[in-house]
């Protein structure tokens, strides 16, 4: 890595702007107070994009993005253009990222504040202590697998069309990514899928079980369906450490175990693949909340999602872990303390807008530095 490394910055759509706003502000003070040398970019994708250069994403973004030590994403997703041709949807900004950067290992934390105990949808005794990582594939399976479309039968009706494919090795990369990771945490791996019914699957669960038996033998290596997974989610989650599974039950999933921590909001995410005819680590963060686009432009959002995201960034691409765990604490703290915005809040609690949260976890971190 270069002395002063490199870090897109792209906001999106909907609350990204907001939220983006409040983790610049903790990497203007890492830089200040810490000693991080980073070169900050900025540009447009989404909606935002396509209201300014007609494309959800140009190729010049890409390119920035591929030579960039790190991305650091908001969200996309704007109903001004829900009626566009699916090619040219905000959302294809953060497929294309995914597909050209081949970032094909999603790392979505579902780690339950202490603080936050009241709010997650399950009872305290079940859930206290939750801290588990989904590994989800991102660049195959059924949202990129041919052929797909809709296509009009001869009757005049219609018939869409998506195929799940993986292949040999599409699995083993993220599953080496899953075993790398739960050899740094309590050595365990569930793998899901859906053998019972999908060849795909199948083929999932042979791959992952040769890759453990030839370099893997140290991790405890379980299988799950995924309807059964979404069931022992909500029953015992805290049965799992790492769980790896494919692009669809992944997507699903982490979304589910989201509601365990409180919320959507609280929720950060790190995608980590390497390019093409590269050997660098391509890597992209962003909180899994999406654009919110009914309560943008309220300073209502919670922008935790986007600073633990920003803390993820720290670990894992800026080999700077011991300013992540000081984020981490810091948000903890502020927890701690009571401060709620809406997302969090429960009935009775006080509020505090986008802003004030960003604002209490810099004092935090200045009282902790």
């Amino acid at each position: 890595m270069s002395a002063r490394q490199k870090i897109l910055l792209l906001p999106g759509d909907g609350i990204g702007p907001e939220i983006m706003e409040q983790a610049v502000r903790i990497i203007d003070w890492l830089k200040a107070e810490r000693g991080l040398d980073v070169d900050l970019s900025e540009d447009l994708v989404g909606g935002a994009s396509l209201a300014k250069h007609d494309l959800p994403i140009r190729d010049e973004v890409i390119a920035k993005a591929k030579a960039a030590d790190a991305v650091l994403f908001g969200s996309v997703g704007d109903p001004a253009w829900k009626d566009v041709p699916f090619d040219r949807r905000p959302e294809v900004a953060i497929l294309r990222l995914r597909k050209e950067l081949n970032l094909y290992a999603n790392l979505r934390p579902a780690k339950l504040f202490d603080p936050l105990l009241s709010a997650s949808a399950l009872k305290p005794d079940v859930v206290r202590g939750l801290d588990l990582m989904i590994v989800r594939e991102t660049v195959g399976g059924v949202y990129f697998g041919e052929p797909r479309g809709i296509e009009t039968l001869p009757d005049g009706t219609k018939r869409g069309v998506n195929t799940e494919v993986y292949t040999t090795a599409e699995i083993e990369r993220v599953a080496r990514v899953a075993f790398d990771l739960a050899r740094l945490r309590s050595g365990r791996v569930c793998s899901v899928e859906k053998g019972n019914v999908m060849e795909s699957g199948l083929l999932w669960r042979e791959v992952v079980t040769d890759l453990h038996k030839r370099e893997y033998s140290d991790v405890t290596l379980t299988h799950m369906l995924a309807d059964n997974c979404a069931m022992q989610l909500v029953r015992d989650p805290r049965q799992f450490d790492v769980m790896v599974t494919g692009n669809l039950f992944g997507d699903l999933l982490s979304d589910l175990a989201s509601m365990l921590t409180g919320s959507l909001g609280m929720l950060p995410s790190a995608t980590l693949g390497t390019p093409e005819g590269s050997d660098r680590q391509a890597a992209l963060y962003e909180p899994i909340h999406g654009s919110a686009p009914d309560i943008a432009g309220k300073g209502i959002a919670n922008p935790l999602a986007q600073i633990l995201s920003l803390a993820m960034m720290l670990r894992y691409s800026l080999d700077r872990g011991a300013d992540s765990e000081l984020i981490e604490q810091a948000v903890s703290n502020v927890l701690a303390s009571g401060l709620r915005t809406a997302d969090i809040a429960a009935a009775g609690e006080s509020r505090v807008s986008t802003a004030e949260m960003g604002e209490a976890v810099l004092k935090e971190l200045q009282k902790l530095a």
